[in-house]
């Protein structure tokens, strides 16, 4: 199986805090990382190769620190590592054409695997926008795979029911949160990463036109988040009862 996994380096929001004052969130020194659910697509990946061999190739478009990033992936499992320079104001559909671009230069695949999502924006939208540059199927919100000779079968998880679907390959296929648990590289393994290759493409190499954004991003702002300090001293019975009945008045309950 030859596989493609893309991944984004995003800022910890767990370490991001906002401006009291104007409400917009700090990133100077919020450290850096690969996407949460990125982690999960190459983990699915790695459990194919391990079971049906192959070969994994990582996928970033970012800045020059993201090697860093990638390094990690690499001594998780990946064999090998492309990272393609992020273009001034890029946005969703130039992100989605310098990855697209990016995997027919690399030529025959069988899968590819993203994140449902990115931690940091989560819009759910570059795997869907991959696929439909490429025109292959696509699996999206998978929660378990099953690689076969000529097929992959998937379990999607919509809440009140669970879908089961199948594709030939090559097929691209996001994967959530809940499908597996992302292994922590052992020291030998990071050890042996370092011989591993990252390929620095750049965007010409991947792109045969000059994209020009979408979509604008005119402001970020943090949501103020306020505690009403509401304490219920009454009775037990008493005190559920105004709790549920507030809970009710702001919307929570119904």
């Amino acid at each position: 199986m030859n596989i493609i996994v893309c991944a984004k380096q995003v800022v910890d929001v767990a370490e991001i805090k906002v401006d009291s004052s104007t409400k917009k969130p700090i990133l100077a020194g919020v450290p850096q990382k690969i996407s949460d659910m990125d982690k999960n697509a190459l983990e699915e990946a790695i459990k194919i190769k391990e079971k049906h061999g192959g070969k994994i190739t990582v996928i970033t478009v970012g800045s020059p620190d993201a090697k860093e990033r990638m390094k990690e992936l690499l001594a998780m499992g990946a064999d090998e590592g492309v990272l393609i320079p992020t273009p001034e104001h890029a946005d969703y559909h130039v992100i989605a054409h310098l990855l697209a671009g990016a995997i027919k230069k690399k030529g025959t695949y069988d899968m590819i695997l993203c994140g449902e999502a990115s931690i940091d924006m989560f819009s759910g939208q570059m795997g869907p926008r991959i696929a439909g540059l490429l025109n292959i199927p696509q699996i999206t919100y998978a929660q378990t795979l099953t690689v076969e000779k000529n097929k992959v079968t998937s379990e999607r998880n919509l809440g009140e029911k669970t879908v089961t679907v199948e594709s030939p390959f090559p097929v691209l296929i996001t994967m959530t949160k809940e499908s597996n648990q992302p292994r922590l590289p052992s020291l030998m393994a990071i050890l042996a990463s370092s011989s591993k290759p990252i390929h620095d493409w750049s965007v010409d190499s991947v792109l045969t036109e000059v994209l020009i954004p979408k979509i604008k991003t005119i402001d970020i702002k943090g949501i103020p988040m306020q505690r009403k300090n509401i304490i219920y001293q009454d009775d037990l019975d008493q005190s559920i009862g105004k709790l549920i009945d507030e809970l009710t008045k702001v919307g929570v309950l119904r």
